[in-house]
């Protein structure tokens, strides 16, 4: 087929004529023995394809679904022409870190999920071709990096994270002065300390900062704010403090035995594996043909369980509270997960931790479950099963229950 044919007689029906086709991944056996993105990008003809499935709703539900209002559908229709610098310029006009949001976003309950063919047939790829139209444009060296004329105003920005990245990108855009203040030693926040690589490698990061430099970004890295320089310090010289610190303390553990060498949160232990970071205040984390036991059922509890394996686990085992249906972790991810060796008990709670003669953790002491009302989130409530009891081995025990804001000091 010549690419300048449409894909069906009629391109408002190419959805019917052409199934949704995500990017090749190797086998589950391969990717476990590295930490590389397991999605390779489309080639120019599926990706055309791919975008030529979307119908161009008068009224885009995936717009409406994005929480940046992305112009999903003007994209969409330029990458399906071929046109694909001029679809990522439309893309970056929204977005500040499209290449990046395009590999972490939980596109299935967002644009994706919102696309109307999900009552037809299957949702367009949205978030591959945004991956494959960006990162074309960064190859082709075709995203502006000019500095913009100085505005006379400085402002501060404490954590490279995504927020941070964001903002500072859109201030340097504007004519501000900007400098981010990081405590680690590496700039990207949890984009690089927290996410694994093979959902987002590192030198994807690591080019975006490079972007942010050359626009005239000033990265002080290793440097606390309330500890090494204060707060009143940054409002005495800076016209505005942005606080990009994020929701990092973890929720705690709160049953008998959570204290037990052996229980680890779910953070410290990823930031652990992704980098060589002095920062992280914690023994090194052997799960070499280790028996490893996740508490939760987010993103956060399928990284750990994907890392747990890479990191050579015995056995990587999520012990969740509710069902499937009602778990928040990506159903992507949750495949990724089982596909590479994960096991998942639902519908389980933990109520003690078990030592070993050791003092350490020797296994989980669990209660089944049962779902009843929906609570204030929608979600089916779940309650324990009255003589349900039964132990988990586990030689670490890895706590996902999500995070809270840090505390700030003054």
């Amino acid at each position: 087929m010549p690419p300048s044919d449409p894909p069906t007689s009629n391109p408002k029906y190419a959805w019917s004529a052409i199934a949704r086709e995500l990017p090749p991944k190797p086998i589950a056996a391969e990717r476990v023995e590295d930490f590389l993105e397991i999605y390779a990008t489309y080639d120019e003809a599926t990706v055309r394809e791919q975008a030529s499935r979307c119908i161009q709703c008068p009224n885009p539900l995936c717009v409406q679904g994005c929480a940046l209002n992305n112009r999903i559908p003007e994209w969409l229709a330029l990458a399906a022409q071929g046109k694909f610098l001029e679809a990522a310029a439309i893309s970056r006009s929204t977005s500040n870190l499209p290449e990046i949001c395009a590999r972490v976003c939980p596109q299935e309950r967002l644009c994706e999920g919102a696309c109307i063919l999900n009552s037809k047939s299957d949702p367009v790829a949205i978030g591959a071709v945004e991956r494959f139209i960006n990162d074309y444009a960064l190859d082709h060296r075709a995203v502006e990096v000019a500095v913009a004329p100085a505005n006379g105003f400085k402002v501060a920005v404490i954590g490279s994270g995504p927020g941070g990245l964001a903002c500072a990108d859109e201030l340097a855009q504007l004519g501000y002065d900007v400098t981010v203040f990081e405590s680690m030693l590496i700039p990207g926040g949890l984009l690089v300390n927290g996410i694994p690589a093979f959902k987002l490698e590192k030198h994807i990061v690591e080019r975006r900062v490079d972007l942010l430099v050359k626009r005239g970004v000033k990265f002080r890295l290793g440097v606390r704010v309330g500890w090494d320089v204060s707060l009143a310090e940054l409002r005495r010289d800076f016209s505005a403090v942005f606080l990009g610190v994020g929701a990092q303390r973890p929720k705690a553990l709160d049953v008998l035995g959570g204290n037990l060498p052996g229980v680890v949160d779910a953070l410290p232990f990823l930031i652990q594996k992704n980098v060589d970071s002095p920062v992280v205040d914690l023994p090194p984390v052997d799960v070499i043909d280790k028996r490893v036991a996740v508490l939760g059922g987010g993103d956060t509890a399928m990284d750990c369980l994907r890392t747990a394996l890479r990191s050579g686990a015995k056995e990587a085992v999520c012990l969740y509270r509710r069902d499937l249906a009602n778990m928040p972790g990506s159903r992507k991810e949750y495949a990724s997960a089982v596909e590479e060796g994960a096991r998942f008990e639902f519908l389980v709670n933990p109520i003690e931790i078990m030592a070993g003669a050791d003092g350490a953790v020797a296994g989980v002491r669990c209660v089944r479950m049962e779902l009843g009302e929906p609570d204030a989130s929608g979600r089916r409530k779940p309650r324990p099963v009255p003589g349900s009891e039964f132990e988990q081995p586990a030689d670490i025990l890895l706590v996902a229950y999500g995070f809270d804001p840090v505390p700030f000091p003054p």
